[in-house]
């Protein structure tokens, strides 16, 4: 049973930084991709960031800004969010899929349990 764990939320100015984690247990990450999503208040889920062994993906609105990298002695994958804008406010989602792009379509059928990141102006 595959199991993601996230951490790191809180509350942070915009222009500051916050580092998510997610450990993840149960699988075989070496074919999979892993990745955050994210939703707001009253909209819909959408693609943040997601990492493969080809790479690394961004949702155009975080690129430059976000960094996602994987530490596979621990299984975790983090997302170092830096320059925090009001508009990146939201729940970030932990989630992991054999094919990038059904991650990032939200398509997925594991998820973390969420965690809440508000970025005050």
């Amino acid at each position: 049973q595959v199991q993601l764990v996230e951490s790191g939320g809180g509350l942070v100015q915009a222009g500051g930084s916050l580092r998510l984690s997610c450990a993840a247990s149960g699988h075989t990450f070496s074919t999979s991709a892993l990745g955050w999503l994210r939703q707001a208040p009253r909209k819909e889920r959408e693609f943040v960031a997601a990492i493969t062994r080809s790479g690394a993906y961004y949702t155009d609105s975080v690129k430059g800004r976000f960094n996602i990298f994987l530490n596979t002695a621990k299984n975790t994958v983090y997302l170092q969010m830096n320059f925090l804008k009001p508009e990146d406010t939201a729940v970030y989602y932990c989630s992991i899929n054999e094919a990038i792009s059904t991650l990032m379509l939200g398509k997925n059928d594991y998820w973390g349990q969420g965690t809440q990141v508000t970025v005050s102006s």
